[in-house]
């Protein structure tokens, strides 16, 4: 899908940059914990542009998401709430904007890979949630926040958490204010895997390089099936594997590596 229009916002706080096949996307609002205000959203939307447009060159075969700074993310940016003129259609229009901006994470042909550190708050969790393998610093936190200051959840979190962590784990995390720890997050099914502080980014990148390589029509056919089989009932998704494998098995990626596994 395509992400909302730009308009007159000056996009700023988030950046792109091509390494070798993997589109690097960085959160770049240190000096805010990486907290989204809406010139921020909107350049999330500029850099997703910008893989969308490398990965149908061919240019690219996954992405890496990670942020810059002490802290991956804090979710939304709580003193750009209070400046506005109208914070209710301020925070309407943020949430609106973010929301369908992280969404296309989970709706891109490729594989997306989030290398998280120090601690995600809020609509950060989003992130995770929509990527295909998260990988987390060892000493990473994790929390809702939203009722610390009131609000309630958004950019889709209410509807994948439950989906990650089943529904009873959500209703604790969402309510009681629990920090989990990256080891309790694997643990739950928050992010993929846990590795050393010092080696989370290199090992994400790792990990994006290797998906990059693969067969990226039958890694997007993969994702597609796993992340609509939500919305399908069991007959559905079954005749939707049915065609999509009958489909790739003609491809000249399928077809390569078919004749590389049969001869060797």
């Amino acid at each position: 899908m395509a992400g909302p229009e730009h308009g007159d916002i000056e996009p700023r706080g988030v950046r792109y940059e091509q390494l070798g096949r993997v589109g690097h996307v960085v959160l770049d609002r240190p000096e805010a914990s990486n907290a989204f205000d809406l010139p921020a959203a909107h350049s999330l939307g500029v850099a997703l542009d910008t893989v969308a447009a490398a990965a149908e060159r061919g240019d690219i075969g996954a992405v890496l998401l990670v942020g810059a700074g002490a802290r991956f993310c804090a979710g939304g940016d709580v003193r750009s709430f209070v400046a506005a003129d109208d914070p209710r259609a301020y925070l309407r229009d943020l949430a609106a904007t973010l929301e369908a901006e992280i969404r296309r994470l989970s709706e891109l042909a490729l594989p997306v890979v989030v290398a998280v550190h120090g601690s995600v708050a809020g609509a950060g969790l989003a992130f995770l949630l929509n990527a295909d393998v998260v990988v987390a610093a060892h000493s990473t936190r994790f929390t809702m926040a939203y009722p610390g200051i009131g609000l309630t959840p958004d950019c889709g979190v209410s509807y994948l958490l439950p989906r990650a962590i089943g529904q009873q784990r959500a209703l604790d995390f969402a309510m009681t204010g629990r920090v989990l720890s990256a080891d309790e997050a694997a643990q739950w099914g928050l992010v993929t895997r846990v590795v050393a502080d010092e080696t989370v980014t290199r090992e994400a990148f790792a990990v994006s390089e290797s998906l990059a390589d693969a067969a990226v029509g039958a890694l997007a056919g993969a994702k597609r099936l796993i992340r609509s089989s939500w919305e399908a009932t069991r007959a559905e998704s079954a005749a939707d594997e049915v065609e999509t494998i009958a489909s790739a098995v003609t491809s000249p990626e399928a077809q390569e590596r078919i004749e590389r596994f049969v001869t060797r």
